[in-house]
This record gives C-alpha cells, sequence and structure tokens, in this order.
C-alpha cells in the first residue's frame, strides 16, 4: 500500500500556451477505447521523504510545468463529441496534469526484482487519471496524463504515469520524459530542449485511401454506447504474477545465427535483417505459446496440434511514410501486443540521481501483452516482461530456462 503525501495540479505556466485544438489523426483514433499505458521508474535515492519533498519535490514540479509549454497536449484533454463529431485535444488555460506523492512501506528490492510477483504489489503505485465528465453538449471530456511519485524512505522512488495512448505512442510519451529530465537537470533552462522540440502538427498526416471515415464509424458507435472501456481490469488480473527475464546480447546473437543457419538452405538471408527485436519476440512468443498449451492442456510439454496465433507489434514508421513526418512528431502508429521497445531507451530518463534501476509496464497485467525495454546494463540485451497466472508462468520459465541452454 502506498499513503498518500500530497497532490497537485500541475499545468504550463501562466499565459504561455494559448487555448489550441488539435484533432485526432486515424493513427490515433483506434485507441481511445483502449486502457490508458501505464508505465513505472523505479530510482535508488536513499534519502527520507522529507529531504525529497524539501529539495527534489520543488524542481520536479516547476520542470514538469515548463517541460509542458511545449508538450502542451499532455497537458490537456481529449474531447469526443457525439456523431457526427470527430475526437480532438483542447488545451485552455488551467489545464493540467495530476501530480500526486505518495509514501511507502513495502520493501524496496522486492518491488524491483525480477523473479515472479503477484501483478497487484506494483499497482499502489500506478496514478489514477481524474474522472471523465459529459459537458452540456454531450461530448465526453477525457484527461489524458496523471503521474505519481512514490517515496521508498532511504531506499528509493518511483515515478508512475498513466497516459492516454491515443495523444501519442511511446516514442512520444519518452520524448516528454526526457525532456522532463533534461529541463530538471539544467535548473529549470528551456534552451536546453532547442534541438529536440516536439512537432505537434497533425496536418502533415495524410489520408488518400479514407481509412479515417471507416475508424470514424467505430469511434461514433464507442461514443453513443456511452464509450465503456474494457470492464473489470482488476479482475483480469487477480491472480497474475508478472516477472522480468533478461535476454542477454550473447543468446541474442546465438538466436541469429540458429536462424540464419535455418533459412539459409530456403531463402536468401542476405536480403533480411535479422535483428536482436526479431529474435527476441519469436522466442519469448513461442515460449508463451508453449506455455499457456502446456497449461491449457495439462501436459508437460507442448502437443504441437496446428493452432494459428497472432502477434501484434509496435513499429516506427516517421521516416518510411510516403508524406514526411518529422522524428519529433507528437502522435501515434499502429495495434502492439508488444509493449515497449529497446529503442525507446527507458532507462535513459535521468533526472541528476542516476538512470532507472528498474521500469515495468503495468498495463500488459490486463491485456496479456508482453514488454520490451532494453537491458539496464547497457549490454544490448532486452528486457522482457510478461504477466501469468501462476500454472502459466511456471511453465514459462521453464521454457524460457531449457531453450536457452541449448543455444
Amino acid at each position: 500500500m502506498a499513503k498518500l503525501v500530497d497532490s497537485f495540479c500541475v499545468s504550463p505556466p501562466p499565459g504561455s500556451v494559448p487555448t489550441t485544438s488539435v484533432p485526432l489523426t486515424y493513427f490515433d483514433i483506434p485507441w481511445l477505447p483502449n486502457p490508458p499505458v501505464q508505465r513505472l521508474f523505479f530510482y535508488e535515492f536513499p534519502h527520507p521523504t522529507s529531504h525529497f519533498i524539501e529539495t527534489t519535490l520543488p524542481m520536479l514540479k516547476r520542470s514538469l510545468s515548463l517541460t509542458l509549454q511545449l508538450f502542451f497536449p499532455y497537458a490537456a484533454n481529449i474531447m469526443c463529441p457525439q456523431p457526427p463529431g470527430k475526437p480532438y485535444i483542447h488545451y485552455m488555460e488551467g489545464d493540467f496534469v495530476a501530480f500526486t506523492v505518495a509514501e511507502s512501506a513495502a520493501d524496496f528490492n522486492h518491488v524491483i526484482a525480477n523473479y515472479p510477483r503477484p501483478v497487484k504489489l506494483l499497482h499502489p503505485f500506478v496514478p489514477q487519471l481524474p474522472s471523465e465528465h459529459v459537458t452540456e453538449d454531450g461530448s465526453r471530456v477525457l484527461p489524458i496524463l496523471a503521474f505519481q511519485v512514490t517515496v521508498f524512505p532511504n531506499f528509493g522512488i518511483c515515478i508512475g504515469s498513466t497516459y492516454c495512448h491515443a495523444v501519442g505512442d511511446g516514442k512520444s510519451f519518452m520524448h516528454l520524459m526526457r525532456s522532463w529530465t533534461s529541463v530538471y537537470r539544467s535548473g529549470g533552462d528551456l534552451t536546453c530542449l532547442e534541438n529536440s522540440l516536439p512537432f505537434i502538427k497533425r496536418d502533415i498526416i495524410k489520408d488518400p485511401g479514407g481509412i479515417e471515415l471507416v475508424l470514424l464509424k467505430d469511434y461514433w458507435d464507442w461514443v453513443s454506447s456511452s464509450g465503456e472501456n474494457s470492464a473489470s481490469t482488476q479482475d483480469i488480473a487477480a491472480d497474475k504474477v508478472r516477472a522480468t527475464f533478461v535476454l542477454g546480447r550473447v543468446h541474442a546473437e546465438r538466436l541469429k545465427h540458429l536462424v540464419i543457419a535455418q533459412c539459409r538452405s530456403s531463402v536468401d538471408t542476405e536480403q533480411y535483417h535479422i535483428s536482436t527485436f526479431v529474435v527476441t519476440c519469436a522466442y519469448i512468443w513461442v515460449c508463451l505459446i508453449k506455455s499457456k498449451e502446456s497449461v491449457a492442456n495439462n501436459l508437460s510439454h507442448y502437443n504441437g496440434d496446428d493452432e494459428l496465433y497472432y502477434l501484434l507489434f509496435p513499429y516506427d514508421f516517421r521516416n518510411r511514410l510516403e508524406f514526411w513526418v518529422p522524428t519529433t512528431y507528437l502522435g501515434n502508429w499502429r495495434f502492439t501486443a508488444v509493449a515497449g521497445s529497446p529503442k525507446l531507451q527507458v532507462y535513459e530518463t535521468n533526472f541528476g540521481w542516476g538512470r532507472p534501476c528498474k521500469v515495468e509496464l503495468t498495463h500488459i497485467d490486463y491485456d496479456g501483452a508482453i514488454s520490451l525495454a532494453e537491458c539496464r546494463d547497457g549490454e544490448s540485451g532486452v528486457e522482457v516482461g510478461v504477466a501469468l497466472n501462476n500454472n502459466e508462468m511456471d511453465e514459462f520459465l521453464t521454457n524460457f530456462e531449457q531453450s536457452l541452454k541449448l543455444l
């Protein structure tokens, strides 16, 4: 459990951002019905809570406020009008990011461990978005972002985030986070961001195929039916445990060589780029399927039945579209069953007291996704987060470790 210490509303500096509306594109709209993204950053912080409140908290809030001046969509709300209206991001003076400070007596080392623990262990450190409300014309107003800083006295802190994916993808959010850390380390000097300003205009996204209209029909069905999101997420995760598995650089390279050796006879491997991401996803996906099949069939080994499984993964094609999109574009792309990516560099989120000692994505507790991040030790490996029920986790652990021994 976490004890509430204080709560704040953090806005861009007064008068720094005019009233602005930003349309959602056909890349953004499909994310509206989905539960928000939840990411936790854990840091070693060997100081009491009073030290954090007196020396660290004031600059955390001030630097966030200054950063939101440039990343104002994260301080705004998403307006979801009834048909035939289109959803959009709307910022006006006084809009804010909810910012909570809490304290926990939990064992910090146990909380950040890689071995299996109940998923509910991390849930007290996840902030709650402010409640939605409905305007007089029937438009639903969705808050976008909330932070919670939880202090583990004399051991560490956790900066927890909850945000609506419709505003931006993982790359966009990590751009915000790294910008916040830069402003914090600079003592509040926004000039440190001059070379990495977010690109917020959405009119560069073209829709020659009329995809938006198809997606708007789904949106209108959703918003007309009161816009219910996924129900009973706590029940979904009630009996699950979560663990982090590390696939090191050596094992990743062995997997690449194995793929090349097996494919050489049938395809020209020279034309394919077999990346660490590809072999990691393939390896984890196979282990996951074997684990679920074994538990479902009450067998010790996967029975090999012909059944189709699908893996959806994120990709960033900002530089692959027929129209120009800058690398700092704030927005989305595709659906995913793999949450995160090693390319997001989440362990580079350094406020000045060191790199995170652990980063977790807690929404995988509910949606069945796996999470990926770069290894904290910087050795080119991959950290994989998995949330399963106890029996499936036991099988996954066995499959993961036994298969690595064969490489």
